[in-house]
């Protein structure tokens, strides 16, 4: 949908009286104790969305409310001025180079490293820098399960994976002769343990699954089916692109052995993320890429790798967005993950009891499960894109589409979705706008 988006009759004279209505002042302002006026871990809301200069933007005349967190969040000043310090004052290569700046970029970079782990409970020597969570996936499939597949072997994924998480299953499987198992998830979205357990079957060799699924918000139960696979002695990977940003994560209490995440759903730098590996996995696997700085050794006739996690970071790293990531973190740390939990679940709660008393409004995947940051809707009669569009004319934004998890949305007998996703950042005022917007229509 266009910016030139013109509403067709009967939605032109709505969509104009919202417009008139609907509030011009400042996007944080939350009247009243119940509304959450003390923001986030006693921060007042409005000194957060200082924080982030896009906030202040208009679109089409009106204040931008974005709510479409689940495809990338937004960058705090800090992330967006150490960017820019580490150009002016530290840009080298990192590593080799024998003077101050290679030094200075050198610490930067591993400090990102340090930083990345202390978030998700890892070690230093458990994280791989990749260019996101798609990137980190792949690595995965290439370098840990693929050369240990045959023909006959299973990878058993969840009905509600990104396509991010189900494509490099399905080029390995067809390269090796292994095939894909998929554990289905029940009406709410909920992942269906029984047949998840019935599903680690012999010849499973692999389990890979989302922490929370990107359309729905619905959350998975990560340490329970880590459990049940490890009790069968198959690994675990967990696509974290939608919790790492939501909700308190702990690699070592959830015991998977892979995480992804990427960091411009994080606060952070585009074309950066993280995969961790417990370090007895990552010891095991093969270079997904050659050359630069994962190697010790070179030869014509041979290479010596660098021990990991450096062995798979072939090349010139994305150094600034290294950089970036570990201050985005550094300040969802200063917050607190329990306290962001905490106002989105507040944020979550009270758009969902205002899509239940929107009329022709339904949610996918029912409206019981708990969910994380994003939910999927549809507005009868009208279709996503032009609920879209509408949308945008009053400075909203969501996403409308399939979000790249077509098998899921799919198993609920829709081709495509309205998804608002919220972040902490987010007021009641800016679901208030979202609600007067679909009501409209």
């Amino acid at each position: 949908m266009t910016r030139g988006f013109e509403p067709p009759d009967p939605f032109a004279a709505t969509l104009e009286r919202l417009a008139n209505d609907m509030w011009d002042g400042p996007a944080g302002r939350e009247p009243g104790a119940a509304r959450g006026s003390m923001g986030v871990g006693g921060i007042p809301i409005d000194t957060i969305r200082a924080d982030f200069p896009i906030l202040s933007e208009r679109v089409n005349g009106r204040p931008l409310v974005f709510l479409d967190n689940a495809a990338t969040t937004q960058r705090p000043n800090c992330v967006i001025e150490r960017v820019a310090r580490y150009y002016s004052r530290e840009h080298s290569n990192i590593h080799r180079g024998a003077h101050a700046l290679a030094a200075r970029a050198t610490d930067a970079y591993e400090d990102a490293r340090r930083e990345t782990a202390a978030f998700i409970g890892a070690g230093a020597d458990e994280i791989v820098f990749a260019r996101g969570a798609t990137e980190a996936l792949n690595l995965v499939a290439h370098s840990f399960v693929k050369p240990y597949l045959k023909p006959g072997d299973e990878i058993l994924l969840t009905a509600l994976e990104h396509h991010a998480n189900i494509v490099p299953w399905q080029m390995i499987a067809r390269e090796t002769g292994a095939r894909i198992t998929v554990c289905p998830v029940d009406d709410d979205g909920q992942l269906m343990l029984g047949e998840f357990e019935r599903m680690v079957t012999p010849r499973a060799r692999f389990v890979s699954i989302t922490h929370v699924s990107n359309a729905l918000g619905t959350v998975m139960p990560i340490r329970e089916a880590v459990a049940i696979a490890h009790r069968r002695h198959v690994p675990v990977c967990v696509d974290g692109a939608q919790s790492a940003a939501h909700i308190p994560v702990n690699v070592e209490e959830l015991d998977c052995d892979f995480y992804a995440f990427s960091g411009h759903k994080a606060l952070g730098p585009t074309g950066i993320g993280a995969l961790y590996g417990k370090a007895s996995m990552l010891e095991r696997g093969a270079p997904y890429q050659g050359g630069g700085n994962m190697i010790e050794d070179v030869t014509f006739e041979s290479t010596r790798y660098q021990p990991a996690p450096r062995r798979f970071e072939a090349g010139t790293g994305n150094i600034a967005g290294a950089v970036g990531l570990a201050e985005a973190l550094r300040y969802l740390r200063r917050i607190g993950m329990e306290e962001i939990e905490r106002r989105e679940d507040a944020l979550m709660e009270y758009l969902l009891e205002g899509l239940r008393s929107a009329p022709g409004v339904s949610v996918v995947g029912g409206w019981r499960p708990r969910r994380v940051c994003a939910v999927s809707l549809k507005v009868d009669g009208i279709p996503d894109a032009r609920v879209g569009g509408a949308l945008d004319q009053l400075g909203i934004a969501v996403r409308a589409g399939h979000h790249c998890a077509q098998p899921g949305l799919r198993r609920f007998g829709v081709e495509s979705t309205v998804r608002p996703s919220l972040s902490f950042y987010n007021t009641f005022d800016e679901i208030d706008a979202l609600l007067d917007g679909l009501k409209g229509m």
